[in-house]
């Protein structure tokens, strides 16, 4: 009986979910204090009751408990909806019943990212509260005067500066409009047509399977913004592919892997992250895509030539699958609703808008044809998919918020950029590999949005005064949130991948680290060339971009150890070196990384004649 009235609760929540967004979105927006909310009492009510997907499995078997939990989170959520205008007339001074209902709250945030999101996040969090307590005892730039548990709920729950932040506000505003747009096009067999797609792509050329899985993946991770969700649904179709192709466990995994970590650096979509960012820089999210298109074009450049050498060092040739033509006609009419996006967006509507239009297409889409067409059920379980699939990004985005929260009252944000600025010695190189390396740290155990949000509070000021364009920091740091997905020993996306391949998972993650090594690269290329973001005149970008190929193939060889045959290791450390010359800004490295490949290549050529 409960396990019946709990379906039917999950069902009237997720209607309830694609209801308030869409009315907010579409019709009438409500004001931060109101959407960010019931945003998070919709979603946390389902986090409860069990009705999770994401990176982390739901923790605890959801019974009574969860659901007295749901009640809670959401009664504290549906306090400060009621209580918005009247925080306004007293000037948010704090009455016992709001400190009762923050602390509520903010013990049921951490719950909930316990339960879908992991321990790591909530450590990170309650190590955060710990530090709003004992600042008066820590010495030098972590000293802080300390404040009392009442101030610290105030700051996280009566305001904007906490829980209702920046994260949890884009998570609420569009985050789950495009979850919903993504589950409905994939629904409707838009995964199906995207790998058809790829297929066409990929051709009969060398490795064909696998560049269609990174191609594939590509376009899937821009919807999803999960590397690890992008796996198990594209990976489940495409790793078995790989492996009747020829291509051995452990690199059909890495190979998905790898594609799939880069499918959150791909525009137009590009995940929670980028949405984040934008807000978070006031910059129109139309720029940040548009500078994200030529290193997301070279991180798959390069993985695509690993994919091609790897293939030449295995000996594969073509693949035996066939292009599924005749079913991806069926569904070409799927494209328009990704083309509106681009198009709402290119026109300088707000995500908000474009992801609204871009829900409204998707089902008006999907409706045209039979084949395409929903049921009353399958509506019903993509509603309950879509929001089960956002739970874990406002599990995520609220407990971020609290990490934030605590960096805004105690002004550990500026202290930290200090402490960058520091130990890099006031130079920009050194304060970009200090950040990237925690941003690896915070990455393997985080979600790339909560990684994002973390760093960019601590880090990105100090890059900014080191001397990094402000789109420039912010899209390094969101990079490498991304790429500790396949950076052991962590790498999720990697042992997601092992699994379905049945392969050894470090292993595994080892060979997708090779072959992502430019998702390494290109975020310091970019900070120091401009051009790669598309900010510069347009023969710079020109330029840059065609030395940019050159470096990421080379380093591609450099990577898999096979350009035509098999490298021996003075050569591989020599291709490497010219691909960082070739990604430099400086002109005369640049002409000498060329003229080091163009020798080799024409050495390789005499060879093999």
């Amino acid at each position: 009986m409960y396990a019946v009235m709990q379906r039917s609760f999950i069902v009237l929540l997720a209607v309830a979910a694609a209801v308030l967004h869409l009315y907010s979105a579409g019709f009438a927006p409500l004001t931060a204090l109101a959407l960010r909310p019931l945003h998070l009492a919709l979603l946390g009510a389902l986090g409860f009751l069990g009705a999770t997907a994401g990176n982390k499995p739901q923790r605890d078997r959801p019974g009574a408990s969860g659901a007295v939990l749901a009640v809670l989170l959401a009664a504290s959520c549906l306090y400060l909806v009621s209580q918005h205008q009247a925080l306004v007339t007293r000037a948010g001074t704090a009455r016992p019943s709001d400190l009762v209902a923050g602390a509520i709250a903010v013990l049921l945030v951490l719950e909930l990212a316990r339960r879908t999101v992991g321990m790591a996040l909530v450590c990170v969090a309650l190590l955060a509260l710990a530090y709003s307590q004992i600042g008066p005892w820590l010495p030098g730039l972590l000293g802080h005067r300390g404040y009392s548990p009442a101030r610290v709920i105030e700051h996280l729950y009566l305001g904007t500066e906490g829980i209702w932040g920046v994260p949890l506000g884009v998570s609420a505003d569009f985050v789950f409009l495009f979850i919903l747009f993504g589950t409905l096009l994939d629904r409707a067999g838009g995964g199906q047509l995207l790998i058809a797609l790829a297929r066409k792509v990929a051709g009969n050329s060398r490795g064909a399977s696998a560049k269609t899985a990174a191609v594939s993946s590509a376009f899937m991770g821009s919807l999803s913004g999960s590397a690890v969700a992008n796996v198990v649904t594209t990976g489940t179709l495409t790793i078995p592919m790989m492996k009747r192709a020829g291509f051995k466990a452990h690199l059909a995994g890495a190979i998905e892997a790898a594609a799939s970590t880069g499918g959150q650096i791909v525009p137009p979509v590009m995940g929670a992250g980028a949405f984040i960012l934008a807000t978070w820089t006031n910059i129109p999210y139309i720029r940040v895509a548009t500078a994200a298109i030529l290193p997301a074009l070279l991180y798959y450049i390069a993985l695509l030539a690993g994919i091609h050498f790897a293939a030449a060092r295995a000996g594969i040739v073509t693949t035996p699958e066939t292009p599924a033509g005749t079913a991806a006609a069926r569904r070409l009419h799927l494209l328009l609703p990704l083309a509106g996006i681009v198009v709402l967006l290119a026109f300088g509507r707000s995500p908000m808008r474009a992801a609204f239009w871009g829900v409204a297409l998707a089902f008006a889409s999907a409706m045209v044809l039979p084949a395409t067409r929903f049921s009353l059920a399958t509506l019903r379980s993509t509603l309950v998919t879509a929001a089960s699939g956002a739970v874990q990004v406002a599990a995520a985005c609220a407990a971020a918020g609290v990490i934030v929260g605590i960096a805004t009252l105690t002004g550990v944000g500026l202290r930290m950029s200090g402490l960058i600025i520091t130990l890099s010695g006031g130079h920009l190189l050194l304060g970009l590999v200090w950040t990237a390396l925690a941003g690896i740290v915070l990455g393997m155990g985080l979600p790339t949005t909560a990684a994002y949000v973390v760093l960019a509070a601590l880090g990105a000021p100090a890059l900014v005064q080191l001397g990094a364009p402000l789109l420039a920091a912010h899209l390094f740091i969101f990079y490498f949130g991304c790429i500790s997905n396949v950076t052991p020993p962590v790498s999720l996306a990697a042992y997601a991948a092992a699994g379905i391949a049945e392969a050894p998972a470090f292993r595994t993650a080892v060979t997708a680290l090779l072959l992502a090594a430019t998702g390494f690269i290109i975020p310091f290329a970019f900070v120091f060339a401009p051009a790669l973001l598309l900010n510069d005149t347009p023969g710079a970008v020109v330029l840059a971009a065609i030395m940019a190929v050159g470096g990421v193939v080379a380093l591609a060889a450099a990577a898999t150890g096979h350009h035509n045959r098999q490298l021996a290791a003075a050569e591989r450390l020599l291709l490497f070196a010219a691909a960082l010359a070739m990604l430099s800004p400086a002109l005369t490295a640049r002409i000498v990384g060329a003229s080091v490949l163009a020798i080799s290549f024409l050495w390789k050529r005499t060879r093999s004649t």
